[in-house]
């Protein structure tokens, strides 16, 4: 994944929309004042730096060094619930879901913007092993069914959002396959909430937050440039060209320069029955 997001860890922290206070605090509830906390495929912290002020610890994992290296800088002060901290609050370490059994102890883990990108079943059953009783797999994401594993709510989802139509274009134009990150974990032809309940967490507590946002030009290219498939890696020297043919196509779809999106996340909470 590393590769994937190479350039792309200043854009993810400031372009991609966090999952809300009400979510994170419901997440914090969920998980306990006391518990540490695995944010496995973390990112910048978009998750994990919220929580570790709701939490005993955070421990935050990710692939990507550049992506360890953003969160480290945003979570500089962050304290956690205890305010005499014994351990630091986030601890950033590069990892990813093959190397669970290296990582300190955790009491339980969530995954937000990553589980796609793994072998979903593999980990959930190595997660079995490591969990203590009572620990559980949290997923934050967009909204779905069991058989629709993404509905109407995030922003990067193809053909649902109101600049979608001019970002395909767009893309297509640059040879950029808009749906490869997107839609990754479909080749299972099973959602995320299906591997749980097909797994040893196969009881699923669900609740879904709302809220909307407001974009700008600026803040849509930035969002662009967060995505693996359109990273400035992946760009190279056709970035430029990119950035001002994204923002033409944008001001000519819309010269208002403003688009509204309305968010829909889901807080997922696995547990293992009789655990």
């Amino acid at each position: 994944m590393k590769e994937l997001f190479g350039g792309a860890a200043p854009y993810y922290a400031r372009h991609r929309p966090g999952y809300g206070e009400a979510a994170i605090e419901h997440l914090a509830g969920a998980f306990g004042a006391d518990s540490r906390v695995l944010d496995l495929g973390c990112g910048p912290g978009t998750i994990a730096i919220p929580l570790a002020r709701r939490v005993r610890a955070v421990l935050a994992v990710d692939p990507a060094e550049e992506m360890l290296a953003e969160g480290r800088r945003l979570a500089e002060g962050v304290q956690p619930v205890d305010l005499a901290p014994r351990e630091p609050a986030v601890t950033w370490l590069r990892g990813d879901s093959t190397t669970l059994r290296a990582l300190p102890p955790f009491d339980h883990v969530v995954m937000g913007r990553s589980f796609h990108w793994m072998d979903r079943a593999a980990v959930l059953a190595e997660l079995d092993e490591l969990l203590p009783p009572g620990g559980a797999v949290a997923l934050l994401g967009p909204a779905g069914q069991p058989s629709e594993p993404w509905e109407q709510g995030e922003p990067w989802e193809p053909d649902v959002q109101p600049w979608q139509p001019v970002e395909r274009r767009v893309c297509a134009h640059f040879g950029l396959d808009i749906d490869a990150a997107a839609l990754s974990f479909r080749a299972t032809g099973e959602s995320h909430h299906a591997v749980l309940a097909a797994s040893p967490f196969r009881r699923l507590e669900s609740r879904t937050f709302r809220r909307r946002l407001i974009w700008d030009v600026d803040g849509l290219i930035g969002l662009q440039l967060s995505y693996s498939y359109s990273s400035p890696a992946a760009l190279g020297d056709r970035l430029h060209a990119f950035v001002d043919a994204l923002r033409e196509a944008l001001l000519a779809d819309n010269p208002t320069g403003r688009w509204e999106q309305d968010l829909t996340t889901e807080v997922l909470i696995a547990r293992r029955t009789g655990r």
